[in-house]
């Protein structure tokens, strides 16, 4: 599916098509969270146990990074 991005006031963005909003579950004010994958970015309806998951996992990445690092060479 092609998007255009637009101007929103004094912002760009994305119109979702009703059919994609209604297939993702979504209403005006829910929140999305948009993760960078390796083939490109993937949108996905807010998850509250998710969003939990990823700050943790963000929290651990930043107190083990030498160790991440090393894990990587």
């Amino acid at each position: 599916m092609e998007l255009k991005v637009t101007k929103i006031g004094n912002s760009l963005g994305v119109i979702l098509p009703r059919d994609l909003l209604i297939r993702m579950r979504l209403d005006k004010g829910d929140s999305v969270f948009i993760t960078e994958t390796p083939d490109g970015f993937r949108l996905s309806a807010y998850d509250e146990q998710f969003a939990g998951q990823m700050e943790t996992a963000r929290t651990l990445m930043r107190k083990r990074r030498n160790v991440l690092k090393e894990l990587a060479k």
